[in-house]
């Protein structure tokens, strides 16, 4: 059986759900919100020690022959529960099942848990993706004004998180890639507050998402120069009418995609490239459990079935 970890509203997964039930392959989605409902328990004798409970059904480890980490939710403790400091020890307590869970399944993921958090660093991708001989715009990640100034006063250049895209608060915020105006001794202040990503600005003939599956690469342009508001950024603003065209790769960077992912000890990456106005790639980032369904739909590509033959890889390696 196959184990799909995420949490109810995740379009994606629904994705998946649909190729494996076309191929009447068995599965269980975790939605994990839904986990302080359950009955569960884990043992000390075998990675397999474990039984969960919930929804009228019932898995247990050695059910389990792949698994899919997605998007997980946050464990709810039940309504019944209103005192403020007894859902919040209900809900962190579950959180530690859930932890110990995904190392029980070790060899079993699609993409590890474990590794998808390390290759969220940033900084990280940007050396391994330079040791493969990607292009990569002049960056620093600083909070340093010196280093900062250097990079704006040399012409256009865009700022974005290190790790953080959401601003929390009553009215939450998406903090988005956005062009820098050159700064100076009046920007150090709030400058210094936290560290920043700092690149050139690359000029776009249009953004690349490459979606990798295992050996698949999947690469998309996506033609974010035809509207004001998508020139820096494509995901700012709603315009579910923006371009994307299935495109290839040249064989080079599709190798540097697939082995970038290998490097992270990935089955999958979403790696964002700018072609520039001469034509050349150029590498950003690689978000190693990012978004697919919307590429899918958009362009025809079977990513979800790369995905199913991905697990069905991982059962057949372990029998």
């Amino acid at each position: 059986m196959f184990l799909l970890v995420t949490n109810r509203r995740d379009i994606t997964m629904d994705f998946v759900v649909a190729e494996l039930q076309k191929r009447s392959l068995p599965y269980f989605r975790l939605n994990t919100e839904l986990l302080p409902q359950s009955r569960s328990a884990m043992g000390h004798t075998a990675m397999d020690d474990w039984t969960i409970e919930l929804e009228g059904r019932e898995i247990s480890g050695g059910d389990i022959t792949a698994a899919y980490f997605r998007r997980p939710g946050a464990p709810q403790a039940p309504a019944l529960v209103e005192d403020k400091g007894e859902r919040s020890y209900i809900e962190a307590e579950w959180s530690s099942f859930l932890k110990s869970l995904y190392f029980r399944l070790e060899g079993r993921w699609f993409s590890d848990p474990t590794q998808i958090f390390l290759a969220e660093d940033k900084p990280r991708q940007l050396i391994v993706a330079h040791q493969l001989g990607f292009n990569i715009p002049s960056t620093a990640v600083t909070n340093r004004l010196k280093s900062a100034e250097s990079l704006t006063a040399e012409g256009r250049a865009i700022g974005k998180p290190l790790r953080q895209a959401v601003l929390p608060g009553s009215l939450e915020k998406v903090m988005f890639t956005s062009r820098l105006q050159p700064l100076t001794a009046e920007d150090e202040p709030a400058l210094s507050l936290a560290p920043l990503i700092i690149q050139a600005e690359v000029l776009k003939k249009y953004d690349v998402r490459v979606t990798v599956v295992g050996s698949h690469v999947f690469a998309t342009a996506i033609w974010s120069q035809e509207k004001d508001e998508t020139q820096v950024d494509w995901r700012r603003g709603s315009h579910p009418d923006l371009k994307h065209e299935a495109i290839r790769l040249p064989d080079e960077v599709a190798e540097q995609c697939r082995e970038l992912v290998r490097r992270m000890n990935l089955r999958y990456g979403a790696i964002d490239l700018v072609c520039d106005r001469d034509g050349k790639l150029w590498f950003l980032e690689i978000n190693p459990n990012g978004q697919w369904a919307w590429i899918e739909n958009q362009t025809g590509y079977t990513i979800a079935a790369a995905i199913v033959d991905e697990l069905e890889s991982i059962r057949h390696a372990l029998v």
